[in-house]
């Protein structure tokens, strides 16, 4: 069992971090805690040095001297995911009198600013002396005198002033910020994402990060026919996710010869599913490097032609690992929303065209047959072609605080 620290931190201000839905979790919760904490030490990294600690599904986390960042300490937290909330604190005694002074001191501009208020006590130390509701109407009582211009509103208030009673001391705060959700990223085990520059994709890679899984992205990039500048904007589309998937390795796979082999020898309509199963041959090619059990793409149903029914039949044909498709049966703007949200949004539209634009077909066949599909691929050596491609792969590292 953890040890109780009987002291009270006298740091001005703290972190509460209360965690979600990892909390119903049975005898295999401990393991997505210590893997949610480790996510949380890890995060914090670039921001000071801070102590965390947890108990009954709140995380703790105080900064150790005053050189901390918290206002970045506190953006990093909320992309965290795994805590269904997060509060900014002030630790007191375990007093009624010392969670009025608390309010006082720590909350002193908002009550000034606000006309209406509540007390909302928590007392999850049941060796407390007084109930959550008693508690609650002597601070309230105390405030009310203190600051006469609010009025108690209990139905919809301007402020709630959040009294906890917890086991390592008593905490004040106002109304806490949502977290992200979610199972910690790791608790699910580990996939390849296939990261474009449009839309879909990161919104794609963000979804399941959620549910878990930690990352690994591949890019297929088609110099000359695509542009550095639109390798740079992938790289700069994984940055913008890593807060949410944590430190990435952007896997980039040389795909110009295997284009040009295509041209040659693939019958135009059947470029694009052709070329999508080297992307799926090449993913799994990375998948089985890394110790990752599934692949993830942003296909939405009906999107494109290459996204029909029978078109992605074809492409996962190729695979023996599972497909995942979080965007499957979202419209574009379903997914152009969580774009927005996440920060992806500018720079996926961005003008630059990725390896799926190189020799698109003008009449691309929408309804194709895997038997169709594998009688093309009789002409053209595709497995040393995928050899060749995944030899040379270029692997970049991301971190959140790049």
């Amino acid at each position: 069992m953890q040890k109780l620290n009987t002291d009270v931190p006298v740091v001005p201000e703290m972190f509460l971090l209360k965690m979600g839905e990892l909390v119903l979790k049975g005898l295999n919760r401990k393991t997505f805690e210590q893997r949610l904490m480790g996510n949380l030490q890890r995060r914090l990294y670039p921001y000071g040095q801070f102590r965390t600690y947890s108990r009954q599904s709140i995380a703790y986390v105080e900064p150790m001297n005053e050189d901390c960042d918290l206002d970045g300490a506190w953006e990093g937290m909320q992309k965290i995911f795994g805590f269904a909330s997060l509060s900014r604190a002030r630790a007191c005694r375990k007093d009624k009198d010392a969670f009025f002074e608390a309010v006082k001191n720590y909350l002193h501009e908002d009550l000034m600013n606000a006309r209406t208020f509540k007390v909302e006590s928590k007392r999850s130390d049941k060796h407390f002396p007084m109930t959550s509701i008693e508690l609650s109407q002597y601070v309230g009582g105390l405030i009310a005198e203190a600051y006469p211009h609010l009025t108690v509103d209990v139905h919809n208030p301007e402020l709630v002033v959040h009294l906890e009673v917890r086991d390592f001391a008593g905490y004040v705060h106002a109304n806490a910020a949502q977290g992200a959700g979610g199972l910690p990223v790791g608790s699910a085990g580990r996939a390849v994402a296939l990261l474009s520059g449009g839309l879909d994709s990161p919104v794609a890679c963000y979804m399941m990060a959620k549910r878990g899984l930690a990352l690994e992205m591949v890019h297929f990039f088609s110099y000359p026919y695509t542009s550095e500048e639109a390798k740079e904007k992938v790289l700069d589309l994984a940055k913008l996710i890593s807060p949410y998937c944590g430190r990435l390795t952007v896997n980039i796979v040389p795909f110009t010869s295997i284009q040009e082999d295509l041209r040659r020898n693939c019958p135009e309509p059947y470029f694009t599913i052709a070329m999508r199963r080297y992307m799926m041959r090449i993913s799994e090619m990375v998948a089985d490097r890394v110790g990752a059990h599934a692949l993830v793409t942003g296909e939405s149903l009906g999107q494109v032609a290459s996204q029909t029914m029978e078109a992605m039949e074809c492409t996962g044909a190729v695979c023996r690992l599972p497909v995942f498709r979080p965007v499957i049966g979202m419209d574009k703007e379903e997914i152009v929303k969580i774009a927005r949200k996440i920060g992806t949004f500018e720079t996926s539209i961005l003008p630059y065209e990725d390896c799926c634009t190189v020799f698109t077909p003008r009449h691309p066949r929408t309804h194709p047959k895997v038997s169709e599909l594998e009688e093309i691929e009789k002409n053209y050596n595709w497995q040393a072609l995928c050899q060749e491609a995944f030899d040379h792969i270029e692997r970049i590292q991301i971190r959140p605080q790049d």
